[in-house]
Order: structure tokens, then C-alpha cells, then sequence
């Protein structure tokens, strides 16, 4: 087969072109400055030498005037003249019909016609950010250094088997017959070869473990290269809004959103032609002529935006206009007089009629121009999805606008994801879902008949542990847990973890389609090892949380609280290490006065209190609760050293229920005597 003789040129050229039509919109929505003339300069004379060396005269001379055009405004800033926008704009089309017009071992026509030869569909090409490929070929570089270390590892490993050899003959004797004859030389041979093996195990193990990792980050940013960035359809899609506008005379504003998403070429390249015809239909059918949009109340100018998001398993790309909405009884006249509906059956649902317009036929434009009215638009848009596999929604608000899905399976995805640990098992989240990490500690699980729950930026949200979620592990809820706030669904749930382990880029491939698999799992992506790791659906893992959180987590049994209050940290250490061991919460106090603020914060099942301390000794405090209606009616016992019989009277007096003392310490006898005060 002969060389192709435009191989590289064609990538190059559609690449600038690409960079100059988008460059051009940019000036017409935000006015020159030097910069962006400058930037264009730049890629147009780019072009023009690229295309004079494969000796593509015309497309040198558009480029040319291209610069020609914009030169006179290099140090101007502010709006440029529509017409500089048209006649750039033209320039461009052309070269970009010349582009591809160069089939293998074509030359493009002098005159170029306007319809042109498609490209080879055997050839898919994907264009590279030069700094990926640049990590690319530093990876390459990093593994092909180690390999050369690992070579002369090879020969260590050969010398230290010729010294094993020469070993063995010196223990076996000659032939086998005679003994050892130099001991001592034997011994230097072993101490060489342990030193030789010794060395050749730390050379292996860090390089073996390096070039692995090299190789690992070689395969992920190959498969980064394969992929393209949603944002590259934003450019075409924008010239096809403005291109619409203009020749129905609206005015159109476009926007758009989820750039950063890397999918798989083939995915895009399908979808790109269905968005292109969803954009036209929105200006020629949704938007209105400025006269009827301001006598509505709206913007003069239309508002068009398309949005590509993540959705569990699939990607969905959103086509939105602020127009006045689809026209169902002008659909439901033409399919009625196209014999596409029976005229009993006016009555269909909107989703019907939205189906019948996917079907194509249908055109509800009174005249066929440029834009719309010959009913094949959605019939492309249908053809696309069903390509991919995947469906189209529409929702209509009359007088509002049209909202187009198109929802395709995932086929390859780049993404930054969390990588957190449930259960022993790492699981990935992707990034942009996750509000915060958290510690949430059990005071702070509200529990109800719908399940647990913590306050996020002062609103309720479900609280879950993950490895239920996903494992069906229970825990006990009594607790502190890491925890992670992610938001799907419309909403967002708090996920008990384990621990944070890692942020990545990773490639999510998609599960096999005969896979019984759970809404929360969206695909799977390959760690550094090469072993499959989960990836969550932000929305699945909401959606779960707030459909199963009442039984994610097994309430614990409540157990009493008992406060004890005692100076001695001696003492306050060894009660609560008691009752803790006997299956009572406990909080502990240094003072009376502290002991009170804890007792008026807290719903204590009983007290113990020291009798001689600073400032509220232990009689003064509990005659105080006594006194307090809120506080009157808890168990308070007092703990001394004081053994006297009238300091034990007066215990009883201000209402102690009893009284120990510390030299009399008994753990059974303190144990007996809380047990049916807390029952």
C-alpha cells in the first residue's frame, strides 16, 4: 500500500482549524484584545507553513488571508466588525472542506465542492494533549532505564551461578570420591556467593517493584490517550447554534457544561452528529424572534445549552433551550395528515407524539429552508442512540422550554475518583460527588423510625455505614466513625467508612451487560496491580441510603450514664474503669460546679460524687439537686474517706441514696448498690 502522503497533515490541520474557528467565536462573543489576535496570528501562520510543505497551495492561501484579515487588529481591544467574524468564519469552512477532501493519495480539487467524501471509517485517530504524551514518553524512557539495571543484574545472577558451580565441585570432592581438601576455601566461596546473592536481591526487588510501577502508570496513561475530553464537541456545536441563528435571523446564546469528562472517541464522534441536529432544531423550532421573546417577558436573546454528566452507568448528554416548547398539536396535525396517526387517536399522551417526531417525517416549520423542514432531524438523533444502545427523554414546559437526554452506556470513562476502605475492600467515588470527609461520633446519630441520620449544613441527611450498602456487614452503631458526604439524586447521605485511602485518576470501564449488579455500582477500573475495584454511583448510593438507611446500622442498646465527680484523678480513673467494665456509660467531672453544668446538659441515670473537694463539696451538691425540680430525682452516691458516723447521717439527710468509703473499697459491693438505683 502506498504511504499515505497527508497522514500527519490532516491531524495537524483539523486540529488548528479547530483552534481558529473556536478562537473567532470567542472574539465575536468578547471583543478583541492583542492576546487572542495574537494567538490567532500564531495558528494561522501554523497552518499555512504546515500545509506549503505537503503542498496544499489553497489551504496555505486561506490560512494566509486569514492573517491578512486580522492583522490591522493586533493592538486593538473591543467588539470586531460581523463582517471580519463572516469572512474569517468562511475562510475556515473552506480549508476544513479541503481537509477532507485529502483521501489517501488524493489531492483536494482546485474548485472545492460542497459535498465531500467522507473519512475513511477504518481509520479512527484521537488527538493527544502534548503534555500526556509527553508523561507518556517519560514513563517509556523511566521503564527502559530500569530494564538496563535489570540487565546487569543478568550477569550478577551468572557469576553468582558459576560460584555455585565452583562450590559444589570443592564440597563433592574430585569425581565425587575424595573429601573436601581446603575447608577454608570452601567457606571463602559460600561467603562470596552469599554476598553476591545478597546484593542481587536488593538490586531486583526495588527496580522489579519500580518498573512495575512505571508500567502501571504507562497503561493508565495510554488508556488517557485513547479518550477525549467532551469539551472538544463544544466548538462545533457553538458554530452550529451561531450558523442557525444567523440565517433565521435570532439571536442565540450558547453555554455549556461537563468539559472535563473524558469519553471514549467512538462514543463522541456518534453523538456529536445527534447533538448537532438537537442544537438546530432548538434554534429553528424552540427559539423565538426576539419581538415574540420580549413580549413574553424573556431575554431578547435565546439561551441554548448542552451539558454532558455522569448518570450511574451511563453518560448522558443534555440539550436545553429556553424556547417555547415543543408545538404537540402541530405535531399531532401533520402526523394525522401524513397518515402517521389515526385521526381518532389525537389524544396521545406527549410521549407518544415525541415518540412519532423521533421516528422522523415529521417537520412542524410552515417552509424547508437551510435549518429545519424536512423532518429528518430527530430521525438522526433516534439512529445515533440506538447506535450506541442507549435512549432519548424529552421534557417540555410550553412556553418554557425543551429539554433533550441523550442517555448511552458507559464505554470507557476518565474520572477523578476517592478511594476509601469498607470492610477490609477499597471502592472508588468520584471526586466531584464527594462534599467532605467527616469523624461522626455517636452523639452526634439521630435515630428514627426512618433510620439514622447526622446534620450536614444545618439540614437532616441520612446516615448509612457503606459496608452495608454494599457488603450487607452490620455495625454497631456506638461508635465514632470516618465518614464521607456525597451528593446524588438530588440530595446527598453521609456513608460510614473505614478509612480514606487515596484521590486518582482512574478509567472506568463498564460491567458485562449479563452482570447482575447493584444500582449503587456504576463500573469497575483496574488498581495499581491490576485487580478490578468498584466504582460507585453517586446517585445509586443516595438513592440506597435514603431507601434502606433504617437498616444500615443496629441501634445499641442504650446503656445508663452515670456521672462521677471526684478531684483525684486516681480515683475518677478507677470508678469509671469499673463501671464501664460493667456496661455503664460514664462521664466524669473535676468539681461540684462542673459536675452541675454536666448534670443540667446531660440526663444522668445516677451520680457519684466526692465528699471533700474545693470550692462545692459532695454535701453541697447533692442537697443542690435535691433542690433542682430538673435534677431532683437522680441517684446520687457519696464516696469519702470520711467514715464518721454523723457524715454518713448527714449524706442521708441532704438525700444521698448512699454512702462508700474509700478505705472500705469494695467493687462487688459498689456494683450491688448501683445496679436497682439505675434499673
Amino acid at each position: 500500500m502506498a504511504q499515505d502522503p497527508y497522514q500527519y497533515f490532516r491531524l495537524e490541520a483539523r486540529d488548528l482549524q479547530e483552534q481558529l474557528a473556536k478562537g473567532v467565536l470567542e472574539l465575536e462573543k468578547t471583543g478583541s484584545t492583542p492576546a487572542a489576535i495574537q494567538r490567532l496570528l500564531r495558528l494561522a501562520h501554523t497552518l499555512k507553513g504546515a500545509a506549503r510543505v505537503v503542498k496544499q497551495r489553497e489551504i496555505a492561501d486561506r490560512a494566509h488571508a486569514i492573517e491578512d484579515a486580522i492583522s490591522p487588529f493586533r493592538e486593538v481591544t473591543g467588539g470586531i466588525p460581523s463582517e471580519l467574524v463572516e469572512a474569517l468564519l468562511k475562510h475556515l469552512d473552506d480549508i476544513g472542506a479541503r481537509i477532507l477532501a485529502l483521501t489517501q493519495g488524493e489531492v483536494a480539487p482546485a474548485s472545492t465542492p460542497r459535498r465531500m467524501p467522507a473519512p475513511d471509517k477504518g481509520v479512527r485517530t484521537v488527538k493527544a494533549d502534548v503534555a500526556e504524551m509527553d508523561a507518556l514518553l517519560e514513563g517509556v524512557s523511566e521503564t527502559h532505564t530500569l530494564l538496563n539495571g535489570l540487565r546487569a543484574a543478568g550477569g550478577m545472577a551468572t557469576q553468582a551461578r558459576h560460584l555455585a558451580d565452583l562450590l559444589l565441585e570443592q564440597l563433592a570432592g574430585q569425581g565425587g570420591r575424595q573429601p573436601l581438601s581446603d575447608p577454608g576455601r570452601a567457606l571463602e566461596t559460600t561467603e562470596e556467593l552469599r554476598r553476591r546473592l545478597g546484593r542481587l536481591e536488593r538490586d531486583l526487588g526495588p527496580s522489579t517493584e519500580q518498573m512495575d510501577r512505571e508500567l502501571n502508570q504507562l497503561r493508565d496513561a495510554a488508556e488517557q490517550l485513547r479518550l477525549i475530553s467532551a469539551g472538544a464537541l463544544f466548538a462545533s456545536l457553538e458554530r452550529t447554534a451561531r450558523d442557525a441563528a444567523q440565517a433565521l435571523t435570532k439571536q442565540v446564546a450558547f453555554d455549556s457544561e461537563g468539559g472535563d469528562i473524558r469519553l471514549d472517541a467512538y462514543v463522541l464522534n456518534t453523538v456529536q452528529r445527534a447533538l448537532v441536529q438537537l442544537v438546530r432544531n432548538a434554534v429553528a423550532h424552540g427559539i423565538e424572534p426576539e419581538a415574540e421573546r420580549r413580549a413574553a417577558g424573556k431575554p431578547p436573546a435565546g439561551r441554548i445549552s448542552v451539558n454532558v454528566a455522569r448518570r450511574g452507568r451511563r453518560i448522558v448528554f443534555q440539550c436545553r433551550d429556553d424556547g417555547r416548547g415543543v408545538d404537540l398539536d402541530a405535531v399531532r396535525r401533520v402526523a394525522v395528515r401524513r397518515g402517521l396517526l389515526a385521526a381518532d387517536r389525537t389524544n396521545l399522551a406527549a410521549e407518544h407524539l415525541v415518540g412519532l417526531l423521533l421516528r422522523g417525517g415529521i417537520s412542524t416549520s410552515d417552509a424547508v429552508t437551510e435549518v429545519s423542514g424536512r423532518g429528518v432531524g430527530l430521525d438522526v438523533v433516534r439512529e445515533a442512540v440506538e447506535q450506541l444502545g442507549g435512549d432519548v427523554t424529552v421534557h417540555i414546559e410550553h412556553g418554557k422550554g425543551t429539554s433533550f437526554e441523550l442517555i448511552v452506556p458507559l464505554s470507557l470513562a476518565s474520572m477523578e475518583v476517592l478511594v476509601v476502605e469498607a470492610s477490609g475492600s477499597a471502592v472508588t467515588i468520584p471526586l466531584d460527588a464527594v462534599r467532605t470527609s467527616m469523624r461522626i461520633s455517636a452523639e452526634e446519630i439521630s435515630w428514627s423510625s426512618t433510620g439514622a441520620s447526622i446534620v450536614f449544613e444545618q439540614t437532616a441527611i441520612p446516615f448509612v455505614s457503606l459496608s452495608k450498602l454494599l457488603y450487607g456487614i452490620r455495625h454497631d452503631s456506638d461508635r465514632t466513625w470516618s465518614a464521607i458526604v456525597v451528593a446524588g439524586a438530588g440530595a446527598a447521605a453521609a456513608f460510614g467508612i473505614d478509612r480514606l485511602l487515596d484521590t486518582a485518576r482512574t478509567i472506568v470501564r463498564p460491567l458485562p451487560d449479563d452482570m447482575p449488579v447493584s444500582a449503587t455500582v456504576a463500573g469497575a477500573s483496574l488498581d495499581s496491580e491490576g485487580n478490578p475495584r468498584l466504582v460507585l454511583d453517586p446517585d445509586g448510593l443516595v438513592s440506597g441510603a435514603r431507601r434502606d438507611g433504617a437498616s444500615k446500622l443496629e441501634p445499641a442498646p442504650s446503656r445508663p450514664l452515670v456521672l462521677v465527680i471526684d478531684d483525684s484523678l486516681t480515683t475518677r480513673m478507677l470508678e469509671q474503669s469499673i463501671l464501664e467494665s460493667a456496661g455503664y456509660e460514664v462521664d466524669v467531672a473535676t468539681s461540684g460546679e462542673e459536675g452541675l453544668e454536666s448534670a443540667r446538659r446531660k440526663r444522668y441515670a445516677l451520680i457519684l460524687v466526692d465528699v471533700e473537694m474545693p470550692g462545692i463539696d459532695g454535701f453541697t451538691f447533692v442537697d443542690r439537686i435535691r433542690a433542682d425540680p430538673a435534677l431532683h430525682d437522680i441517684p446520687a452516691i457519696l464516696v469519702t474517706s470520711r467514715a464518721a458516723p454523723e457524715d454518713i447521717q448527714r449524706g442521708r439527710d441532704v438525700g444521698a441514696q448512699g454512702y462508700i468509703v474509700k478505705s472500705e473499697f469494695d467493687q462487688t459491693h459498689l456494683l450491688r448498690m448501683i445496679r436497682p438505683l439505675v434499673a
